[in-house]
C-alpha cells in the first residue's frame, strides 16, 4: 500500500478506524484488539492500530509477512474467521505465537475483505475465562464490524497512510467523573494494606504511603516508574511477566517476592482495560527466593519474549532470500534499524547475500570484499568472534575513516556470524541516525547473530541443493520441441514450490515423418532421485519404442514390461498420443493417467474420455486399449499431470471443469500466451504443492495458419 498524505478525521482515516476498533472490543467483550492493513509493496501486515495492551507487548506483531503462521494472515488468506479456543488450542495451531504469548487467553480473528480488494485484518482478544466457542451471536458482531472497517476503507478517497508504529487507542472514557481523588486517596490510605496502580505500560499512577512504606520507597520516587525498575528487588523477569500475565489474560495475578532483608511481601494484582489495581500485603508465607539466587537475566520480560518470537521466525526462513525479508520486515523494525546488508564468506571474501536500504551502487563497492579490508570492520568481527557497535560515524571512523562515507548511515552494528569457530558470513544492522545501543539490545542482537548464522547456513545449503536439483530436472525434460507442419505445440513445467527433491513429471514431442507425430506425459510416483532417474528411463523406451513404429498400446506395454525388468517399486502414470495429422486424427493410450481436456474449433472444451489401463509398474502382461478421436484443424488438445488440478483444499473434479471454461474463454490463437494463462489461473500466487507437466496440442490448417 503506498504512503499518501491522510485527511486528519477524513473518511478511512486512522482515527476513524481507531475508534471502529475501540467499538468492536467494547461491543465484543474483548479485552483487547488490534488492526492490520496491508502494506502492498512489501507485501506484509502493518499493525495500524492497538487497543487495551500496551504498545510494548506488540513489538513482535508490529510486521508480519502475509505468509506468517499466525491467526490473522489465515484469516485473510483464506476470507474466514479463525478462533483459537486457549492456549492449548494456540500451541496446537501456531506454535510460534504460543512461544511468545504464553498466556491463558482466546483470540479471534476476522478479514477486512472489501469490495474489490482484502484491506487486513482485525484481531480480537479475551480473557482466559470466556467460553471456548464462539457463538453465533459474537460471530455476526464481529463480522459486523469487520465489514464496517472494510468499508470504511472502501469508501475512502484514498488508502490511509500506515504509521510507523501503531496508534494505540483507549477503550473507554475515564470513568466516575463525579468522584473526586481526594475521596478516593483518603479511603486508600484508611486501609491497613498498600495500595499501587498502574497503567497498562506499567508504570505506577498512585500509591498510598502504607504501599511506599512496605515497599522501603517514598511515593514521589515511585510515580512513573515501573516496580521492576525501581525497585531493585523486583529486577527480575519472573515478576514482569506476572505484569504481562495480567494485562494479557484479564484474570487477577498473587505472587509472593522478598523485600531485603527478610520481608516477604504478597503483591495481588486486579487487571482491566485501563490498568491494573495492586494490593500489596505483608506475607508470613515462605516466599521465593531473593533474584541474586537466580540466573541473571540480560534484558527485560518483553525482549526476551521478542527474542524467542525472532529466534522460531528465524528457524523458519528456508532460502536466502527468505531469510532476508524476516531480517528487513522483523529485525530491524525491533531495533530501530532502517539498513541491511547480510554477506556469506567465500573463498576468503564476503559476498553479498542480500541487503535492504541501500542503493544498488553502494552494494557494488561493499560486494565481494576481502576479509581484511579497511574499508569495513566486518572483516575484523569475523576474526575476533565478538560484534562490533558504533553509536555514530566518529567511532567507526577512528578504526575505518572510509566507512562511513561508503553508505551516509550514521550507526551500525557489526554481528559476525560464526557456527562452531567457523566464519560463514557478517550481519550488518544501519541507522539513518546516531544510535545509542543498550545493554539489552548489544545482548540480544549477540544472541541473535548465532542464530542468524545458523540460518543463514542452512539457507544457502538449500539454495544449493535446490539448484542442483533443478539442473537435473531440465537436463531430463526436453530442451526444445520439435517443429512439426500441421501442429503447434507449447509446454510448460512448474517444479513444487517448495523442497529439494526432484520430481518425476515429464512430457515429450516426436516428430515420427513428415505428417505424424507422438506426444507424450507423465508423471513417475514420489519425489527422489530415484523418481527423476526412472523418469529418464521411461522418457527413453517411449522414444524408442514410438521412433519404432509402435502403436500407441504397444508403446505402453513395451515400457510397462521394461519397468519390470528394472524392478523398480515406483510406479509411472503415462498418456500417450498418436498424432496423425494426414488423416486428422489422434489415438490416445493412458496408462492411469489424468484425461486430457479436448477443444475442437467453435466448440466447448470438455475433459475427453480416455479408456484407462493400470499404471505402469502394476501388471506386465496389461493391454492398454487405445481411444482414437478426430483431430480436425483448430482442435486443442490439452494434456497434464495431476499437479494442475489436485491442489489442497479443492476438489479435483470442479478444477477440471474451470480449467475447461477457462479454456474457451482464453486466446486460441496464441498457444504459448495460452498456456500460460492456464496455469497462472489454476496457481494465481505461483505457490504449488506438486510439480506441473503441462503440454498444449493444435491442429493448424496447412500452412501452419490457426482455425
Amino acid at each position: 500500500m503506498p504512503r499518501t498524505e491522510e485527511r486528519p478525521g477524513g473518511a478511512g482515516s486512522l482515527d476513524d478506524l481507531g475508534a471502529a476498533l475501540a467499538d468492536t472490543v467494547r461491543g465484543t467483550g474483548a479485552s483487547s484488539g488490534g488492526l492490520y492493513l496491508i502494506e502492498e509493496a512489501e507485501p506484509v501486515l502493518r499493525l495500524v492500530a492497538l487497543c487495551g495492551l500496551p504498545l510494548a507487548f506488540s513489538a513482535p506483531w508490529q510486521r508480519l509477512p502475509l505468509t506468517a503462521p499466525v491467526p490473522v494472515a489465515d484469516a485473510i488468506h483464506d476470507d474466514a474467521l479463525v478462533s483459537v479456543a486457549g492456549h492449548d488450542d494456540m500451541a496446537r495451531r501456531y506454535p510460534r505465537a504460543a512461544a511468545v504469548l504464553p498466556y491463558p487467553f482466546a483470540l479471534v480473528a476476522a478479514p477486512l475483505t472489501g469490495v474489490r480488494r482484502s484491506w487486513g485484518g482485525l484481531v480480537l482478544m479475551w480473557p482466559a475465562d470466556r467460553p471456548r466457542r464462539v457463538t453465533p451471536r459474537e460471530r455476526g458482531h464481529i463480522d459486523a464490524s469487520a465489514r464496517r472497517m472494510a468499508r470504511l476503507l472502501d469508501d475512502a478517497p484514498r488508502p490511509p497512510s500506515l504509521p510507523d508504529q501503531p496508534r494505540v487507542v483507549p477503550v473507554a472514557a475515564a470513568r466516575h467523573p463525579a468522584q473526586t481523588g481526594l475521596a478516593a486517596a483518603d479511603y486508600l490510605e484508611r486501609l491497613p494494606e498498600g495500595a499501587l496502580a498502574l497503567d497498562l505500560e506499567g508504570r505506577i499512577t498512585f500509591a498510598t504511603d502504607t504501599a511506599a512504606r512496605l515497599l522501603g520507597r517514598g511515593a514521589d520516587r515511585l510515580l512513573g516508574t515501573r516496580p521492576w525498575h525501581s525497585l531493585p528487588w523486583l529486577d527480575d523477569p519472573v515478576f514482569e511477566d506476572h505484569y504481562r500475565t495480567a494485562i494479557i489474560s484479564r484474570t487477577p495475578v498473587s505472587f509472593t517476592a522478598l523485600r531485603p532483608p527478610e520481608q516477604p511481601l504478597t503483591f495481588q494484582l486486579y487487571p482491566d482495560t485501563s490498568g491494573i489495581s495492586v494490593r500489596v500485603l505483608p506475607s508470613t508465607e515462605g516466599a521465593e527466593p531473593p533474584p541474586a539466587a537466580r540466573p541473571p537475566l540480560a534484558a527485560p520480560t518483553g525482549r526476551l519474549y521478542q527474542l524467542v518470537h525472532l529466534a522460531a521466525a528465524l528457524t523458519e526462513s528456508v532460502t536466502v532470500r527468505d531469510l532476508v525479508a524476516l531480517i528487513a520486515h522483523q529485525i530491524l523494525p525491533a531495533f530501530g534499524a532502517q539498513g541491511l546488508v547480510l554477506s556469506g564468506v567465500d573463498a576468503g571474501r564476503l559476498k553479498i547475500t542480500g541487503h535492504h536500504g541501500y542503493p544498488a551502487d553502494v552494494m557494488e563497492r561493499l560486494d565481494a570484499l576481502a576479509l581484511d579490508t579497511d574499508l569495513t570492520p566486518a572483516g575484523q568481527v569475523l576474526a575476533s568472534g565478538t560484534p562490533a557497535f558504533f553509536a555514530d560515524p566518529a567511532e567507526l571512523a577512528a578504526s575505518h575513516p572510509s566507512a562511513p562515507q561508503i553508505s551516509g548511515k550514521q550507526a551500525w552494528a557489526f554481528l559476525p556470524l560464526i557456527i562452531s569457530g567457523r566464519p560463514v558470513g557478517c550481519c550488518i544492522l544501519s541507522y539513518t541516525r546516531p544510535h545509542t545501543f543498550t545493554a539489552d539490545e548489544r545482548a540480544v542482537l549477540t544472541s541473535l547473530s548465532g542464530l542468524i548464522a545458523q540460518a543463514l547456513d542452512r539457507a544457502r545449503l538449500y539454495d544449493t541443493q535446490h539448484r542442483l536439483v533443478h539442473e537435473l530436472q531440465r537436463t531430463l525434460l526436453p530442451r526444445a520441441l520439435p517443429r512439426v507442419p500441421g501442429l503447434d505445440v507449447a509446454a510448460r513445467y512448474l517444479p513444487a514450490g517448495h523442497g529439494t527433491e526432484v520430481g518425476g513429471d515429464f512430457f515429450d514431442v516426436l516428430r515420427l515423418d513428415e505428417t505424424s507425430a507422438a506426444a507424450v506425459i507423465g508423471d513417475v510416483e514420489g519425489h527422489s532421485i530415484a523418481a527423476a532417474a526412472l523418469m529418464g528411463q521411461v522418457r527413453t523406451a517411449i522414444h524408442a519404442h514410438a521412433t519404432a513404429g509402435a502403436a500407441p498400446g504397444q508403446v505402453l506395454a513395451r515400457t510397462n514390461r521394461l519397468l519390470a525388468d528394472l524392478d523398480s517399486e515406483l510406479l509411472v502414470s503415462c498418456l500417450y498420443v498418436h498424432l496423425d495429422l494426414g488423416r486428422h486424427q489422434a489415438s490416445l493410450a493412458s496408462a492411469g493417467h489424468v484425461p486430457p481436456l479436448l477443444r475442437h474449433a467453435r466448440h466447448p472444451a470438455a475433459v475427453l474420455d480416455v479408456e484407462p489401463g493400470p499404471l505402469l509398474g502394476i501388471d506386465t502382461g496389461t493391454d492398454y486399449p487405445v481411444t482414437t478421436v478426430s483431430l480436425l484443424p483448430g482442435t486443442t488438445l490439452a494434456l497434464y499431470t495431476d499437479g494442475l488440478v489436485e491442489l489442497p483444499g479443492t476438489d479435483a473434479t470442479r478444477t477440471t471443469s474451470d480449467l475447461a471454461a477457462h479454456l474457451d474463454t482464453a486466446d486460441g490463437h496464441d498457444l504459448e500466451r495460452l498456456i500460460d494463462r492456464l496455469v497462472r489461473h489454476i496457481t494465481p500466487t505461483g505457490q504449488h504443492a506438486d510439480d506441473i507437466a503441462v503440454l498444449l496440442l493444435r491442429a493448424s490448417r496447412p500452412g501452419g495458419r490457426p482455425a
